[in-house]
């Protein structure tokens, strides 16, 4: 009880701050910009909002920003499931603590460094992944989505996988041994009972990929290309009009937050 009166203060002043910053991005999304003067209008408006929705490019941007955060979501859960299952049920006890700290190793390198490395691998013509493909006959991705795609599931790989392997290592013997005293098969198995179990740590899992991705802008300003997510909007966009740059940095604000109601429905979060 002690600690957590000590804890309250400091916790109330990071929600007020946090909040804080929210609602004011919230209300300068709302709020032009004089184009004579500069200086900002502060009346309210949805010209800002009109504009992203309205222009195509900002509209593909939207979108392009959604479908790459919903893939690497997806790929990471793909290879994220195979890798998390070894470690919790196949690999030996003793293993399990070293497996668990090579999968937090690449978080303590420097984000930078990381997609800097994806760079150089990624080059259309002399990267690592275009000399292993050369003598298949096949370029590598280059710059643009897919390379975007490749260097976000590694960054965010780990925090898909910790959440399922804390899920699979709390999944009772006994109910997979009573599915195969009644005979269910290995996939019957997977899908009636580990993926029940496993669920609300995908969903946790996913909430770090997603949102994450959604907000990133770096990594597609670095192996990117000439493709641009929400993020590289308004990084060019807020010294010359911060309410439209705050009107582009709410949409992802929005898209999780409706991502994350639409996950506390399920009651996911409630079995975590």
């Amino acid at each position: 009880m002690r600690i957590a009166g000590l804890l309250a203060a400091p916790m109330a002043w990071l929600v007020v701050v946090y909040l804080g910053a929210l609602l004011a991005l919230f209300i300068t999304a709302f709020w032009t910009v004089d184009d004579f003067t500069g200086q900002l209008v502060r009346t309210f408006t949805l010209k800002n909002f009109q504009e992203v929705f309205s222009n195509p490019a900002y509209l593909t941007t939207v979108l392009r920003t959604l479908g790459i955060a919903l893939s690497v979501t997806v790929v990471c859960l793909v290879l994220a499931l195979p890798l998390a299952m070894f470690m919790a049920r196949i690999a030996k006890p003793s293993w399990r603590p070293l497996m668990v700290a090579l999968v937090l190793t690449p978080l303590w390198a420097s984000y930078l460094v990381k997609v800097y490395a994806w760079r150089a691998m990624l080059q259309p013509e002399s990267g690592v992944i275009a000399w292993f493909l050369k003598p298949l006959g096949l370029s590598g991705p280059g710059y643009g989505t897919v390379g975007i795609i490749i260097t976000l599931t590694y960054l965010w790989l780990p925090y898909m996988i910790l959440p399922i392997y804390a899920g699979l290592t709390r999944l009772p013997n006994s109910m997979l041994d009573a599915s195969a005293d009644l005979g269910a098969s290995g996939g019957r198995t997977f899908r009636s009972i580990v993926v029940p179990m496993i669920f609300p740590s995908v969903v946790a899992g996913s909430i770090f990929t997603f949102s994450l991705s959604l907000g990133d802008y770096i990594t597609a300003q670095i192996v990117g290309g000439t493709t641009t997510m929400l993020g590289n909007v308004v990084q060019t966009t807020y010294v010359t009009n911060l309410p439209f740059a705050a009107a582009v940095a709410t949409i992802p604000v929005v898209i999780v937050l409706l991502y994350l109601m639409a996950v506390r429905r399920s009651g996911a979060l409630d079995n975590l």
